[in-house]
């Protein structure tokens, strides 16, 4: 396999996440403006300034953990299906890294809820 055909690879697998990131972007920054119009009594008062640096940390956490996390499948998946086809007895261990490697997204995400979390 040569050095573009993997980059192509890489970028494939690399497109979905960014669309996603984008959206969900996108997303953040249009739902608080609708949430806006109703008033929640017993939310405590956020500053007007923290809430879009809240939601912008919020979606460069799931954004960025979801390209490392795209990228890391990519790259153990296609190791792992080069392991496989010398030895299949290896496909249970192979399972366990892209599970591993897709863990990452998942940590993100978290890490965006508590942030939003925190925003009452």
């Amino acid at each position: 396999m040569t050095r573009t055909t993997l980059t192509r690879y890489v970028l494939m697998a690399l497109a979905p996440a960014l669309v996603l990131a984008i959206a969900g972007t996108i997303v953040l920054w249009l739902v608080p403006d609708a949430l806006a119009a109703e008033p929640a009594a017993a939310a405590p008062a956020v500053p007007p300034e923290v809430l879009p640096w809240a939601l912008m940390a919020a979606a460069i956490a799931t954004a960025v953990s979801s390209a490392a996390a795209a990228y890391a499948v990519a790259a153990v998946g296609s190791a792992g299906v080069g392991a496989m086809a010398e030895k299949p007895e290896l496909m249970g261990r192979v399972l366990v890294l892209v599970g591993l490697a897709e863990g990452i997204a998942i940590y993100g995400v978290i890490i965006s809820i508590l942030i939003l979390n925190r925003l009452g």
